[in-house]
């Protein structure tokens, strides 16, 4: 059985730490578009210069992603998977510290959430970075395994919330990404051919490589953080989305927000196909 919740749910799971600096940080910031069409406007420097540099909290999944490919790559014990079958499903992120522009955090991964979906298993892997007992952030990634349901699992996952209230959007920003942006993105870490590799995208049901579910995640965040937030990246404190579409690169992610109280729910489409690619998403701020 490719799946066995017994043993998956008591996994032990290596710990790992990661380094980054400045330098990180501006790739990633560039990765996800800050500086296009106006490299240099003062808000945009923040994000690439190392002289006025702050991090934009959705930075967090780059130190932490080697606990989703543990996970996707089949090398947790009880949760042998398909990697070629796998999607990012959804993206929970809480920042309990501001983020540093350098610094070696240890990362601690756990299967937190196991559940048949019938043809296919939804799995979450928390990954707690920082000090034990004192994280600076965690991450929780849910993956969804096309063709490993049916394991005898609970079936009772929670409802997915944050939907958009009945009425127009309080801001909407337009981002638009450049024809090479996964090429870009690729280099904070995540090596996916099917971001790269029009072949590969191919098998993977694509006319062309798409970009990482991940990058939008950080566009629409940049979105908020510069439209709402007045480019304070240390209001967040936590964000989360479901990955609901895929964006080309070279379209435009237009993202909707509403602010109910200390959160702000979020959607994103391209605004080339009106695809939806963020669905119930929110940032909570502190």
């Amino acid at each position: 059985m490719p799946i066995d919740p017994g043993i998956a749910l008591g996994a032990t799971i290596p710990p790992f730490s990661t380094s980054w600096d400045a330098d990180d940080v501006i790739l990633y910031h560039l990765g996800i578009g800050a500086g296009l069409g106006k490299p240099t406007d003062p808000a945009e420097l923040a994000y690439t210069y190392e002289q006025r540099l702050v991090v934009l909290p959705s930075f967090a999944v780059v130190p932490a992603f080697q606990g989703l490919v543990t996970a996707a790559t089949g090398q947790i014990p009880g949760l042998a998977v398909n990697p070629i079958m796998i999607l990012h499903g959804e993206q929970d992120l809480e920042v309990h510290k501001p983020i540093p522009t350098s610094g070696t955090v240890e990362h601690r991964p756990r299967v937190a959430s196991l559940y048949d979906k019938g043809k296919a298993a939804l799995v979450t892997i928390e990954v707690e970075s920082g000090p034990p007992g004192d994280p600076l952030f965690t991450n929780r990634f849910t993956i969804f395994a096309r063709g490993e349901g049916g394991f005898g699992g609970d079936t009772n996952a929670p409802a997915p919330g944050h939907q958009p209230p009945d009425r127009a959007p309080d801001a909407v920003a337009e981002s638009p990404t450049m024809s090479h942006q996964a090429l870009i993105y690729r280099l904070s870490g995540d090596k996916n051919p099917l971001h790269a590799d029009p072949d590969f995208a191919k098998l993977g049901g694509f006319d062309t490589p798409i970009l990482h579910g991940l990058c939008t995640y950080g566009i629409a965040c940049k979105a908020v953080v510069d439209t709402l937030l007045d480019g304070d990246v240390t209001a967040v404190a936590r964000y989360q989305v479901r990955f609901t579409g895929v964006v080309f690169p070279g379209e435009t992610v237009v993202t909707s927000m509403w602010r109910e109280g200390d959160r702000i729910v979020l959607s994103a489409t391209t605004r080339e196909r009106g695809q939806p690619v963020l669905s119930n998403a929110a940032i909570l701020t502190r």
